[in-house]
């Protein structure tokens, strides 16, 4: 696979080390002359110095035969257009881009964009992850298919507790795909008996949280 790498930065620089280790064709692009020499000393030939929002830097990158391009800098602005060119203008069918402000996200799904990874939005997640009052936490949006990945902690009292899984009411556009239980998760079957503290992934059509919620927290948790 060839990837181009737009951003020497740490993340840039780490992702293309990352990507050569797993024996990818690499080109990492850099903008600022003293980055880029230090890079060099490392990567040699897999950088290249140039502003990956000029198309001749892109061009002579090799864009056009590029099966993934990823931008990285530490400017929005110029990730949703290093990929909105690449994806436009070069057809590159795979792209990722970079949100440093989790503000702007809106405006790369506006252009097209997509995905666009925000550390800071990963992190609140992980956060999520590890407080149980939580109750549910987004694992995964899949905005191009219209679905989404949750995981919801099973409170002892919560409706579903103590069923099985073929008699929950869950509502149409929605599927208990795992459920994690004493450390180890399982693909649940349709007698499978969901327990309180059971961890449980669903995948679901959006919008339909708060009847999820309804089934697997607390009655108290969830008429609020």
């Amino acid at each position: 696979m060839y990837v181009i790498v737009a951003g020497g930065g740490k993340v840039g620089w780490n992702l293309a080390r990352e990507l050569i280790g797993k024996d990818n064709e690499v080109t990492l692009l850099e903008s600022d002359r003293n980055r880029y020499l230090t890079i060099e000393q490392e990567l040699e030939h897999a950088v290249q110095y140039g502003d990956a929002t000029e198309l001749w830097v892109l061009e002579r990158a090799g864009i056009q035969r590029a099966d993934l391009v990823i931008a990285v800098t530490g400017d929005d602005e110029d990730n949703m257009l290093i990929c909105q060119m690449a994806k436009e203008k070069y057809l590159c069918d795979r792209i990722i881009a970079r949100v440093n402000n989790p503000r702007n996200r809106e405006w790369f799904e506006l252009l097209g964009v997509q995905p666009a990874v925000s550390a800071t939005d990963l992190i609140l997640r992980l956060i999520e992850h590890e407080v149980p009052s939580y109750g549910l936490v987004h694992l995964l949006d899949l905005r191009d298919e219209k679905l989404e990945i949750i995981e919801v902690e099973v409170a002892p009292e919560a409706p579903a507790a103590g069923v099985r899984v073929v008699d929950i009411d869950l509502p149409e556009g929605s599927l208990i795909i795992s459920v994690l239980r004493d450390g180890s998760g399982f693909v649940p079957k349709a007698d499978t008996v969901i327990e309180g503290g059971d961890e449980v992934l669903l995948v679901l059509d959006p919008g339909l949280e708060t009847s999820i919620t309804q089934q697997f927290a607390s009655p108290n948790v969830s008429s609020r």
